[in-house]
Parts: structure tokens; sequence; C-alpha cells
């Protein structure tokens, strides 16, 4: 029985749509009505005048409902004119609008950008960050053990950028003092304890002639660079972290060539620190008076006699050092080592 119940609602709900027209055009239901009485009448034989008025009363109905349905339309277009109308106006803004999601997007990328104090560099572009960033600097500021790369690869590329570009350099250099026996021993048991599988073993001995090897490349790019200002401090102690500072960047390396390193711009509040802390260790380093060697005999080929009078001028003594070893590390120095050695 509910059956048959639910299929009686479903059949008057049908017929209520079907005639739901009805509702909406009362005209046409009235002219239908009249239509068929007339019709009906005209079975008499009195039928002239009435069938006349009934056929104006038809016309004026459909005149109305003609009129209620140009009436319908017209709303409908003028809602449909105002909708294109106002999509038209949302269309204009959709630049103005992308220019702010736009601008949004670059706040916050610089939001993001400043709250990421430094990034890690892979060890395998270490070498092209520090070139990039001695192409325009006019400063340069390291802190390392005996400083082979910036001496081999670093200070030479600084000096030419600078040329090219006829700036001055300013460049400070901090690295292992090479008259404490102490910390060249602490350091070579450092490098040794690293294994580089290289060739020539880390020794307290090596480590002095390194170290003298960037003190006299120092030097003969202080004596040969006219827009060149360089400061050397020698340090009692020894870091397992190397600095290299530009105007633009710091890059913090290992001794490992292949280990990763920190980066930060100039700007980031890693940098500032990085600058503080390599100013602050600077001021405690034995300074070296490099500006004696300015007036030095030191020519392009440096010889064993012209090294010995510079680094007496440096009151540094190679007395210990015999004539092959003072070559030796004039080899180190001039032409460059190499890089991470």
């Amino acid at each position: 029985m509910s059956v048959e119940h639910g299929g009686g609602d479903t059949r008057r709900q049908s017929l209520a749509e079907r005639f739901a027209w009805l509702r909406d055009e009362p005209e046409v239901v009235i002219a239908f009505l009249i239509a068929v009485g007339v019709a009906i009448w005209g079975l008499t034989d009195a039928v002239d005048q009435p069938v006349q008025e009934a056929t104006l009363v038809v016309l004026a109905l459909i005149a109305s409902t003609l009129v209620r349905s140009r009436m319908r339309t017209g709303a409908v277009e003028n809602e449909l004119r105002r909708a294109l109308t106002d999509s038209g106006e949302a269309l204009h803004q959709v630049p103005e609008r992308l220019g702010e999601v736009s601008e949004l997007l670059e706040k916050s990328r610089q939001a993001i950008d400043q709250m990421s104090v430094v990034s890690l560099l892979p060890g395998a572009q270490v070498g092209a960050e520090l070139l990039a960033a001695a192409q325009h600097t006019n400063t340069w500021i390291f802190k390392g053990g005996t400083g082979a790369f910036v001496r081999g690869v670093t200070l030479p590329e600084c000096v030419e950028h600078s040329r090219v570009a006829r700036r001055r350099l300013q460049v400070q250099l901090e690295i292992i003092d090479p008259e404490n026996p102490i910390t060249c021993e602490v350091y070579a048991r450092f490098r040794q304890s690293l294994l580089t599988n290289r060739a020539d073993p880390w020794t307290a001995d090596r480590v002095r002639r390194e170290a003298y090897a960037t003190i006299l490349a120092a030097s003969w790019y202080a004596r040969h660079t006219d827009f060149l200002t360089i400061r050397v401090g020698l340090s009692a102690t020894m870091s397992t972290c190397r600095w290299d500072m530009s105007a633009s960047r710091v890059v913090v390396t290992r001794e490992d060539p292949t280990a990763p390193a920190l980066l930060a711009h100039q700007g980031k509040l890693y940098y500032a620190w990085c600058e503080t802390e390599l100013n602050a260790s600077f001021a405690q380093s034995r300074k070296l008076p490099v500006e004696n060697v300015l007036t030095a005999s030191l020519g392009d080929e440096p010889t064993v006699d012209e090294v010995r009078d510079v680094f007496e001028m440096l009151g540094l003594s190679l007395d210990h050092l015999d004539d092959p070893e003072v070559a030796d590390l004039t080899r180190r120095a001039l032409p460059p080592a190499e890089p991470y050695r």
C-alpha cells in the first residue's frame, strides 16, 4: 500500500509540474476559455456581435500576454547586461589584482629569505662561489689555517678584477703563526687526521712552509700592486673553519674540500656576526708590518736573497731554512699552490 501511495504522489506531482504554466500565464487560460465559449455559442444564430467582442477580448489578452513576456524578457536582458558589465569591470581589475598578488608573493619571498640566516653550499660549488664573490668586491677578509687557497686563487682573482675595474682593494688575512711551534703542531695533527690521501703529509714543518708562502704572496702582491692595501695577522690559535668574506657574501668552509659550506649574503644577520668575529679576532693577532716591503727589492721571480730580506723587514727570520727550503716556499707562493692542497 505504501508503494501505491508513493506512486500516486509521483503522478500528482508530475501533473502539477505539467500545468504549472497555467498559474504563470493566466491570460492564456482566459483567452482559451473565451475562445471555447465563443465557439460553442457560434452554434446558435445570433453570434455576430458577441464573436467580434470576444475576438477583441482574446486579442487584448494575447497582447497583454506578449507585453508581460516582453517585460520579463527585458528584465532578463537587463540582468544579463548588468552581469556582463560587472564581469567586464572584474576583468579590468584582474591585472591590478595580479599586481597585488605578485607584490604579496615578492614580500613573502623576501620575508622567507630574511628568515633564512644562512644557506648550505655543496662542497663542489665552493670554488665557483668564491670566484663569484671576488668579481665585484673591494674588500676581502680571510681567517683560516695556512691560506693556501686564498694565496693561490682568491688573492690573484681579487687583484685582477680590481685592476680591470680600476678600484681600490683592501685585503685582510689572518693565518697561523709559523713561529708558534705548538700551534703548528696542533694544526698538523688536525690536518693529518683528515683522510685526504695526499702524497705530501702534513707536519709542523709543512705548516710553517705553507704559512711562510702565504706571507710571501701577500708581500709580493702588496709590492707590485699600487691599488692594493693588505694586512696580515698571525694567530696563536688554530681553527677548524675558514672564513672568506667579500663585500657581498661570506663563505665558511672546512679543510675538507668535499664538505658542505655555509653561505650568507651581505645584509643577513650571520654576515654581520662573521664580520664582527673576524675583526675582533684580527685585532688580537700579531700584525706584520707589510708596509715595510713596499720599497723592498722583490722581482717578478724573487731570488732567495730577496725573500730573506723581505722576511727580515717583516720581523720574521728564515735563518733556520737553507736556500733550497727558501726556494721551495717561493715556489709554493709564486706561482700559486694547488687549491685545497
